[in-house]
């Protein structure tokens, strides 16, 4: 009965998991998120996928080779709106040098500033929890910022603060436990399975006398998966995160 019980385990939460410093966390940032919203700041989420190459094939290899096979990172951002008016950026893993990523962000927050003026950026810190200690003492306040550090970093770009503010924007870090209040992840999803069900249709195969080969469309197949995130699919998934921000502020307050 044992090998039965163990894999179901590992899907439950227990209640510790969120612990008081996350749940103070939440707090902070739903709180400076309203406040921003109520300001006129129009909220957008930025996130990245990793898009191994194997994806795209749908040739299966064992761990080790996967692991030599190309990795693409895209990066894009959306809001209730859809798809922010900005070219998503694909990009082989490393493979932008380091002094050009502030350059992605600002050219970001350009394109934020003219659709749709003053923006709170709501991204994810791969490195957030080395940040959150040492503010497990104080409480959230309702006219303060959470403290964010000086670069958000992706896997792909980085993200400044200080950037975003010389563009009229605020830079948020969404809280690591709370999943529900990060909507890129569906949109993510949505991507994926579109070419996992859609890879055939995108691939030319060309026979010559002793070779074969086969072409994948590889930009319009990443096209046409993000299109299926469609405007009213955003809407949807923008108003059940609202539900979860409205959930946790009566719930931790």
């Amino acid at each position: 009965m044992q090998r039965f019980v163990n894999p179901l385990l590992k899907h439950i939460i227990h209640r510790d998991y969120f612990d008081a410093t996350s749940k103070r966390q939440c707090l902070q940032y739903l709180r400076a998120l309203r406040k921003l919203q109520l300001n006129g700041f129009n909220t957008i989420f930025l996130g990245e996928t990793e898009i191994p190459e194997s994806l795209i094939t749908g040739e299966k290899k064992d761990k080790e080779t996967s692991q030599r096979w190309p990795v693409w990172t895209l990066i894009h951002a959306g809001s209730s709106q859809g798809w922010v008016p900005w070219r998503y950026k694909l990009l082989l893993r490393v493979d932008l040098p380091i002094q050009e990523q502030n350059g992605v962000f600002k050219e970001l927050c350009d394109t934020l500033t003219v659709s749709y003026g003053n923006c709170v950026i709501v991204a994810k810190d791969k490195s957030q929890l080395t940040h959150v200690r040492g503010t497990e003492s104080q409480e959230p306040e309702m006219g303060t910022l959470p403290p964010v550090p000086p670069v958000i970093s992706m896997s792909g770009i980085k993200c400044c603060p200080e950037v975003a503010r010389a563009n009229g924007h605020e830079l948020l870090v969404v809280p690591s436990s709370y999943s529900y209040l990060y909507p890129m992840d569906v949109a993510w999803s949505s991507l994926k399975w579109f070419i996992i069900n859609n890879r055939q249709d995108f691939a030319l195969r060309s026979i010559e006398r002793t070779h074969s080969y086969r072409c994948i469309l590889f930009s319009d197949l990443i096209v046409k998966g993000i299109e299926t995130m469609t405007p009213n699919k955003w809407k949807a998934v923008i108003n059940r995160v609202k539900r979860w921000e409205n959930y946790y502020l009566d719930t931790l307050s």
